[in-house]
């Protein structure tokens, strides 16, 4: 029997071994899949506006299950930014703090392979963030993200790889401007460095292990002119891609920009640069070709991009099927009533002048602080609460951003520098009463540029700082810089420039976010924590769902302290540029 079972041996592992030989033979097809900033926007469902979307991840979903049945392998990535932006995380973040997190339950059912952490998932804080890397059933990658204790990475710096015989490395790293938005206990004991350096202390590694394909996993925006290396660059993925030779493919995000391009690095190699925009709008997608001539020998034949709009897809009834209890477990959440409003309030009066929309932050801010001054803008471009019922979800309306509220210390002469410079983005210096008010973007012929019959804004309202507790004037017909006219508190106390004054403010604005500290008030960044006086343990719209609950009625009024004038020039030009800005001059 021993002769008999060795030649069967033998005869059975020659046929594995010449079907293994098959299987490295011929021609494969891969598909690296990314998406990227999704900002909560998981369910096809909006739970600020309460209306179903054209486009969501689970419309995503479709196209993921698509490519797994038609391709020889898939990689699904993802480039950060998650956790903030549509209720259905906030919930799961920071209220059901128990249950497994929506986001780890959904990336994991999909099968996602590695994730990149952004700045705003960061802004979830370490309770969190630290939560999903323990729930993720892949890794969280940010080679750049590194444990000040240890001085190696906090997350993962990067993956291999395999699937049907491809290997393929993905470095993650998050841009390092991080700290200029958030406050230092929400990344205790992170520190985030240059992602140029980064790339190149561990791109030898990388190449050590020898992958068919290497990945770049970039939480950073993409600009091809933007090649220069600058520490500390908030869009620095064209510096890496440029400077540091071994990528094949690089997935940016961070911007919401939406890319599909090839790119020459220093060396002369071409690489393909993808971005999926934001909110799952799109899916970014590395189609690959590749030979196989053997066990070990493989050979890339072609590395294309497509760029896959959702809103074109059906939606996955089986993803919704299976998260239909989030679903309902958000929509009670947001649904719940928490006052009343006297009156419908709309963020579209901000930009002309004092309005209850941001009025009302103001004045919440004021109280919880205690503060001389606020600062706050309209963080939402064109939203309304209106007349009746006010719900949870309303709040996600009137503050978008999970922000904790900073109490700073100022003079009055870096209030005025700040209010100028806030104004400076916004305001249109007026040569006469038929002349734009706001800044617009332009084209060549001097006029806003459309879409869709709608003007756009050059610069976004959330860096639209107003300010309470001073009254003041906008001139409108005075040159950028000298357009702010103090008056006094609205107390009636003298404002005086060589005093020091307590400031409420975000901490976006309170770490240098929007340059207003910095570039505008003249403090210097570094020295910008040494003002702080004291930050709210919770994020602001948490102490705004609060103050409403406790008011149950409330009557948002503007609190009128400031104005643009000319007073003529504006009453022509407000109607105008509603209708230019919205369609309509309400």
């Amino acid at each position: 029997m021993k002769p008999f079972y060795t030649k069967t041996f033998l005869v059975f592992a020659l046929v594995i071994t010449i079907c293994a030989s098959c299987k490295e033979t011929g021609t494969i097809t891969v598909s690296i899949l990314g998406t990227t900033d999704l900002h909560g926007v998981i369910l096809p469902y909006d739970f600020i506006d309460m209306k179903p979307l054209d486009a969501s991840l689970a419309h995503a979903s479709t196209f993921i299950n698509k490519a797994g049945k038609e391709r020889d392998a898939v990689f699904l990535l993802d480039n950060g930014d998650n956790l903030q932006g549509q209720p259905s995380v906030y919930y799961y973040n920071y209220i059901d703090t128990v249950s497994p997190h929506f986001m780890s339950e959904v990336f994991n059912w999909l099968g996602y392979d590695a994730v990149t952490a952004g700045n705003h998932d960061i802004e979830a804080g370490h309770p969190v963030y630290d939560r999903l890397v323990s729930e993720y059933n892949f890794p969280v990658l940010a080679a750049n993200a590194v444990n000040i204790l240890t001085g190696e990475p906090y997350f993962e710096p990067y993956v291999i790889l395999e699937k049907s015989g491809i290997k393929i490395a993905v470095l993650g790293l998050i841009t390092p401007a991080v700290p200029t938005w958030l406050p230092e206990k929400l990344y205790s004991g992170i520190a985030f460095k240059d992602m140029v350096r980064t790339a190149e202390f561990w791109m030898p590694e990388i190449l050590k292990k020898k992958p068919d394909i290497i990945v770049g996993l970039f939480h950073s925006g993409w600009n091809r002119e933007h090649t220069e290396y600058k520490p500390s660059d908030e869009n620095g993925a064209a510096a890496v891609a440029f400077n540091v030779p071994g990528f094949d493919i690089i997935f940016t995000g961070h911007d919401h920009r939406v890319v599909n391009e090839t790119f020459i690095n220093k060396e002369g190699d071409t690489l393909l640069i993808l971005n999926a925009g934001s909110r799952a709008e799109y899916i970014a997608c590395a189609e690959i070709t590749i030979t196989l001539n053997g066990i070990n020998s493989k050979k890339i034949n072609k590395i294309s991009g497509l760029i896959v709009e959702t809103d074109q897809l059906l939606c996955d009834d089986k993803f919704t099927s299976r998260f239909s209890g989030q679903h309902k477990t958000v929509y009670g959440y947001v649904s719940k009533v928490i006052g009343y409003s006297d009156s419908e309030i709309s963020s579209r009066d901000s930009f002309f002048g004092s309005s209850p929309f941001v009025d009302m932050i103001h004045s919440i801010q004021m109280k919880l602080t205690n503060a001389d001054i606020s600062f706050a803008a309209p963080l939402s471009f064109d939203e309304k609460i209106r007349k009746g019922p006010v719900t949870a979800g309303d709040m996600f309306k009137l503050y978008r951003f999970e922000n904790m509220l900073y109490t700073m210390m100022m003079t009055g002469d870096e209030i005025y520098k700040y209010l100028e410079y806030s104004y400076s983005g916004w305001i249109n210096p007026m040569k006469g009463p038929g002349d734009y008010l706001l800044k617009y973007r332009l084209g060549a012929d001097g006029k806003p540029v459309l879409t869709n019959g709608r003007a756009w804004l050059r610069n976004q309202s959330y860096n639209f700082d107003s300010a309470a507790g001073i009254d003041y004037l906008v001139d409108a017909s005075r040159p950028e810089g000298k357009m702010v006219i103090i008056k006094s508190f609205t107390d009636g106390r003298p404002f005086e420039q060589q005093k020091q004054y307590r400031v409420a403010l975000n901490s976006y604005r309170g770490n240098g976010g929007g340059g207003h500290l910095t570039r505008g008030a003249g403090i210097k960044e570094d020295s910008l924590r040494s003002r702080h006086i004291r930050s709210t343990e919770r994020d602001l719209r948490y102490f705004i769902l609060k103050s409403v609950e406790s008011e149950k009625n409330i009557n948002p009024k503007a609190i009128n302290n400031w104005k643009i004038v000319p007073e003529k020039w504006v009453e022509n030009a407000v109607p105008r540029e509603k209708a230019l800005l919205f369609g309509t001059t309400n």
